[in-house]
């Protein structure tokens, strides 16, 4: 499918790729520095082709395809854009399929949108990252400097945080309390996922008000979860919530 521009009424242009189809709609929500065209993202579009269905994917702005500057990106507004996108280029009940940070997303999102939830998946999905997922030295740099830069074991360029996301992300954490989402979640989560500890979809099931909540475990698993046995464990995690409208 071509890329096709959602034009913000303020903001940079947002590029998407949107499959006709019957509903519910999948939604796919990448990551942090990621974009619409990961594997799991392109996966999932084949699984949607195949089954007929409807799929939106997207970048954030400041990623992929999309206009703006990475930097300028925080929780808060990449929230905002989905928000937008959700409202403006679907109709109906939609399936969230969150990755990592799109996880945390897709989690905000279906409290601003609960009447059009049908379910919510996380792949290795990421609540509350800015507390958990930094080390004390580390938020002293960013609170000192303003951005912090990693290794990145996914690319070339370093992994840019800045201090407008963390903040974004402090102001918007989620696991602190109750969270009042009541649609079907699935989370599928790698045992030995380094970046995102398995203890964080424990946490989350805890959390979450909704009581038809599973866990999917995979064996060895990293973050990434883009091995073709992990995208084949998505894809039946999300054909099995897909059943009784079939």
């Amino acid at each position: 499918m071509s890329v096709a521009f959602f034009e913000q009424d303020r903001g940079p242009s947002l590029a998407y790729r949107k499959r006709e189809g019957r509903g519910p709609t999948l939604v796919f929500l990448p990551g942090y520095a990621s974009d619409m065209d990961g594997s799991k993202a392109v996966a999932l579009d084949a699984f949607a082709a195949d089954h007929g269905l409807a799929m939106l994917r997207f970048d954030y702005s400041g990623t992929g395809s999309s206009e703006g500057r990475f930097e300028d990106g925080t929780l808060e507004r990449w929230t905002d854009e989905a928000t937008a996108v959700l409202d403006r280029l679907t109709d109906g009940p939609v399936v969230l399929v969150g990755s990592s940070m799109g996880g945390w997303i897709a989690l905000h999102l279906a409290l601003r949108r609960p009447e059009r939830l049908a379910a919510l998946v996380g792949i290795a999905a990421a609540p509350d990252f800015t507390e958990w997922g930094y080390t004390d030295a580390e938020k002293t740099t960013l609170r000192r400097e303003g951005r912090l830069e990693q290794p990145n074991p996914y690319g070339d360029q370093p992994q840019l945080t800045t201090l407008r996301f963390w903040e974004s992300g402090e102001a918007m954490r989620l696991l602190d309390s109750e969270i009042a989402i009541h649609c079907p979640v699935r989370l599928v989560h790698g045992d030995r996922d380094e970046d995102v500890p398995l203890d964080i979809a424990f946490r989350l099931t805890d959390r979450l008000r909704s009581g038809d909540v599973q866990v999917t475990v995979i064996k060895g698993g990293g973050h990434r979860l883009s091995a073709p046995h992990e995208i084949d464990a998505i894809r039946r995690t999300v054909a099995a919530l897909l059943e009784p409208s079939e």
